[in-house]
């Protein structure tokens, strides 16, 4: 379908914009290393992990499309690109990571190991320069593969053709196996190794589908906001279903993981597990254990399983701010206690959330203007145009 032309040409009063929430951000981060280093060295982790996980979760989702061989979303695909071009921008803020170290991970102090027996024997693989090489593999992973699916997704739209999209769902078959091994590990160094003591069999799991579901909820966001200024003319009622259902779904999966999660460790009553959810079950922190299951799952879970509500922008976009809440809460739950040892949210916070917010979107939009939004030669765009049920 060559006469699909759409090109998001983004204004320079938005860019604006964008520059004036990273300055923000830039801003509260300086004064938060002057005033309060734990808590801003807290922010700048859960920010980071916060937006790379909407990233590495949209390259998912974009990989499971071509996986599935599915049309529906054809049209949409380079939303899920778009975001996944963030990834090396996260390299970078993960790398500056080291200066924070022995303020964030407590096994990383010098000694630890002579007073600690357990985290004597946890040292082989948590040390520094072992978690940064680690750190640098994983995104040395995520960049090849990302760049490499757009170069061959580019090649489809300049060329036409078949065997390009063959080769897209080849290495997207590598690709979601690359994803699923080291997000797991990635999400186990930078959050679970926050408090070394502790261990959950199910945290890894449940981190990956958490990232998958916000990953879907801004893909759904991002198309929604494209088409109300505009563009993806061909969206309609059955797409927004389609994304409701991912959301749904995936809302069901976290819960589920969640839940089992908390009633082994519940049932179990061993003291190196339930000291988690002893240290989070005071003050703010017990009621972000109750609003976390509210936003992340009953709210979705409410909202989108009704027909009618799931197929409606009106419903949609609250439910997904939600979730982008939810996600934000969840980390501020694990994170927090461990870091910082109270719950603190202000100016800070504030801050430095605008701040990773602006320049997430400021890559995204950049990524999205170099080339059409509507993948032109994809050999189910037909089918996505027209998708009705």
């Amino acid at each position: 379908m060559d006469n699909m032309e759409d090109r998001l040409i983004v204004p320079q009063k938005f860019k604006n914009l964008l520059y004036g929430l990273i300055a923000i951000g830039v801003i509260s981060m300086v004064a938060g290393f002057i005033l309060d280093p734990h808590r801003a060295w807290a922010n700048y982790l859960l920010n980071n992990y916060y937006f790379v996980s909407i990233a590495i979760g949209a390259a998912f989702f974009g990989a499971i499309q071509y996986i599935a061989q599915a049309g529906w979303s054809s049209a949409f695909k380079r939303i899920p690109e778009a975001m996944a071009s963030y990834i090396p921008v996260a390299a970078v803020f993960f790398l500056l990571m080291y200066f924070g170290m022995h303020t964030i991970f407590h096994w990383s102090h010098e000694g630890i190991t002579e007073t600690d027996k357990l985290l004597a024997h946890k040292a082989p693989y948590l040390n520094v320069p072992f978690f940064f090489l680690r750190v640098i593999l994983f995104f040395g992973l995520w960049i090849v593969m990302v760049r490499l699916l757009r170069k061959i997704s580019l090649k489809e739209d300049a060329e036409g053709g078949m065997q390009h999209f063959y080769d897209s769902e080849k290495y997207s078959k590598v690709f979601i196996f690359i994803i699923a091994i080291s997000f797991t590990l990635f999400a186990i160094d930078m959050i679970m190794s926050l408090e070394p003591h502790w261990f959950s069999g199910l945290f890894a799991a449940k981190s990956f589908i958490a990232a998958f579901l916000h990953g879907a909820t801004v893909i759904t966001l991002i198309v929604i906001i494209l088409s109300r200024i505009g563009h993806l003319p061909m969206l309609n009622r059955s797409h927004l279903h389609d994304f409701s259902r991912y959301i749904f779904m995936l809302a069901i999966i976290w819960g589920y993981f969640n839940f089992a999660e908390f009633m082994i460790i519940w049932y179990g009553n061993l003291p190196e597990e339930t000291i988690f959810y002893v240290n989070r079950s005071h003050g703010a922190f017990g009621v972000l254990f109750y609003a976390n299951i509210i936003l992340n799952w009953f709210i979705p879970f409410l909202f989108l399983m009704p027909r009618m509500t799931s197929r409606s922008k009106m419903f949609m976009v609250p439910v997904i701010i939600l979730l982008m809440v939810g996600q934000y809460t969840e980390l501020y739950y694990y994170i927090w206690p461990a870091v910082v040892h109270e719950a603190k949210f202000g100016i800070l916070e504030i801050g430095t959330y605008l701040g990773f917010l602006g320049l997430f979107t400021l890559v995204v939009t950049n990524t999205l203007s170099k080339a059409n939004l509507v993948p032109k030669n994809h050999p189910y765009l037909e089918e996505s145009v027209y998708h009705q049920f």
